[in-house]
């Protein structure tokens, strides 16, 4: 008989130990060595035959976390494991989702492209940063959204005049799905940029005056867009300001532009692990959420109640 066994890759070892917790069980033992060049070979120490095997690694940088990915699903399908899952809080390369320019690659395709081609069954990920990418795979993708857990902490936060900011047209969608949960206004802070991560202007489309504000987006890289939408918000007359960001890339001078912000607060998942202490970011765990994704899935269960949409239904 089939049985599940959770792996994990040596950049999310924190997140897969955590996951395996919740899950109520040990996580299975694989060794990841190195040649003296840096080629990355992944044995696993236990028979995976016949079994359910879940691998779990974000693809953050460097892309040394993509190769080790692909390797482990290898070596799991000619381990002869039953079926392979490839667990991927954070799925690198999602920004590049389209041609939004001649001669550009589509990066979060040709990653889906690999994770098939070495033999992954299934995909569960995290916030997309674009939702359309699943139609990427041609195998079965459990998209997962970040605000099973978010809705929560900003429950707990009773903010009076609680009004959602998206800080980009690209986030609308997400953010008036959870606007339309708590019943409370949106407001869009549009931007234009000359070049990746750098904001040439910004305007705030919608009233904010004496609103306890909460930004939403999928992720916080430079935090330079976070930064300055709140200021700009504040200006407009906003009591307060937070952001809540699934995964935080935090490249470059991220910490001291949030530090620097008028931001309360930061809030984040575990998605990618902080690569400083920063009193002004806070991280929420997505350990039970993929813990509860990997039993349905090996039990073949359905996954609906894990999405905004279904508590949406709940609470009307």
């Amino acid at each position: 008989m089939s049985s599940a066994k959770i792996f994990s890759g040596t950049g999310s070892q924190y997140l897969a130990e955590a996951i395996a917790r919740s899950y109520g069980a040990k996580l299975g033992k694989i060794t990841v060595s190195r040649f003296s060049d840096g080629e990355i070979q992944p044995v696993f120490q236990e028979s995976i035959r016949g079994d359910y095997v879940f691998l779990i690694q974000s693809t953050f940088a460097p892309t040394d976390n993509i190769m080790e990915l692909l390797l482990m699903i290898d070596a799991a399908r000619r381990a002869s494991a039953y079926k392979v899952i490839a667990v991927i809080p954070y799925y690198g390369y999602a920004r590049q989702d389209r041609k939004d320019k001649p001669r550009v690659a589509i990066g979060s395709k040709l990653v889906a492209n690999m994770l098939v081609a070495a033999g992954a069954d299934r995909v569960i990920t995290m916030d997309l940063h674009a939702p359309q990418i699943q139609g990427y795979f041609d195998i079965p993708v459990d998209h997962l959204d970040s605000s099973a857990i978010f809705i929560p902490y900003i429950e707990k936060l009773k903010l009076e005049n609680l009004t959602f900011a998206a800080p980009d047209v690209g986030s609308a969608n997400r953010v008036r799905e959870i606007a339309s949960y708590f019943d409370a206004e949106m407001v869009i802070c549009d931007k234009h940029r000359k070049r990746a991560n750098e904001i040439s202007s910004m305007v705030v489309i919608g009233d904010v005056t004496g609103k306890d504000i909460v930004l939403i987006d999928d992720i916080c890289d430079t935090g330079g867009t976070l930064a300055k939408s709140a200021g700009l918000l504040i200006e407009k007359g906003a009591r307060s300001v937070r952001a809540l960001c699934t995964h935080p890339v935090l490249s470059g001078k991220a910490y001291d532009n949030i530090e620097n912000s008028v931001l309360d607060e930061l809030v984040v998942c575990d998605t990618i692990p902080l690569k400083q202490h920063s009193a002004k970011i806070k991280v929420i765990s997505v350990s039970e959420l993929f813990a509860v994704a990997i039993r349905n899935a090996f039990e073949n269960k359905s996954i609906t109640s894990l999405f905004i949409h279904s508590q949406l239904r709940e609470k009307r």
